[in-house]
């Protein structure tokens, strides 16, 4: 039986049929009434251990109840249980990477691997294999940090344009690494001159200004949220709201069908060596664009004129 055909059949033992306000309040009271039987069963269990003979059976009661009020919210909201529960499994395969090629019989969608210039010139695909050198100049009081490939500069030096010393001069590692594990980032492509311009759609949405503020604004938005949480030095899991937020600044673009744990994976790996970079101020970033990574080389020592 599938969640939809469950819905179906438990409406028709429904005993509050009004359409008003009680009618919805009785199974969002029954929720939370079954939780507390949940609770109070595993209670008894931790208390009694094996003396609990009937557990597994009660929890299995328990949970049928709760599924019925589930079902009954569902229906008193003019919800499609089926489609709730199919939502829900995208929403946490999206949120959490999944360790089989198989889930629930399908095989798993595995279109969001490509990357998004696998059809276009050479001249106009991002390098599979990078290598970016950040170097620091101290002039009197100001430092500035130029990037470059191939041993020549590439876009303007940087500040931290900020108050205090944040390191963000170096945040075009956080490009890098999106990248790297993202196939995506309109900043690297303007820097090493790649844009798509053999389709004039793709050149203007995808690698235009529009995209490039989006991207400025992730790297600005995770900055504030990793200042507050030692620079994701030590973190594993990021935020699920923040990773959200980053979701919805990029619905209209090519990079939403990535998924959200793989969001993750990027800052984290970007913050890695930012972390190593800010530390060593400067060094050498490599970018591998097939195995979706991102490391640090070797330190490079500040230049001073």
């Amino acid at each position: 039986m599938d969640f939809t055909d469950y819905q179906m059949s438990a409406v028709k033992t429904d005993q509050v049929l009004d359409d008003d306000e009680k009618s919805k309040l009785v199974p969002l009271l029954g929720l939370a009434g079954e939780v507390g039987t949940l609770l109070s069963e595993y209670k008894k269990y931790l208390r009694d251990g094996g003396a609990h003979q009937r557990f597994h059976e009660q929890v299995a009661e328990d949970l049928g109840d709760l599924l019925w009020y589930i079902a009954n919210v569902a229906t008193k909201f003019d919800l499609d249980l089926g489609l709730i529960a199919s939502q829900n499994l995208e929403k946490v395969q999206g949120r959490w990477p999944i360790t089989s090629t198989e889930v629930q019989g399908e095989l798993f969608d595995n279109s969001r691997a490509h990357l998004f210039d696998e059809a276009f010139p050479e001249n106009e695909k991002l390098p599979r294999h990078l290598e970016i050198t950040f170097e620091e100049l101290l002039e009197s009081d100001s430092i500035t940090v130029v990037i470059k490939h191939d041993g020549e500069p590439v876009g303007d030096p940087l500040t931290d344009n900020a108050p205090d010393d944040d390191g963000y001069r170096f945040h075009d590692v956080f490009h890098l690494s999106y990248a790297a594990v993202l196939g995506w980032s309109p900043i690297i492509r303007k820097l090493l001159k790649v844009k798509r311009k053999s389709d004039e759609t793709t050149d203007v949405v995808e690698d235009g200004a529009r995209s490039r503020i989006i991207e400025e604004l992730i790297s600005q938005l995770v900055f504030q949220y990793a200042r507050e949480h030692n620079f994701l030095d030590g973190i594993n899991t990021l935020d699920y709201h923040l990773l959200k937020t980053i979701h919805s600044l990029v619905l209209d673009r090519e990079v939403k069908v990535r998924a959200l744990f793989e969001w993750e994976n990027a800052i984290l790996a970007g913050y890695r060596v930012w972390r190593s970079v800010y530390a060593n101020r400067g060094g050498t970033v490599r970018a591998d664009l097939i195995h979706r990574t991102i490391d640090y080389v070797q330190p490079n020592q500040a230049m001073e004129t």
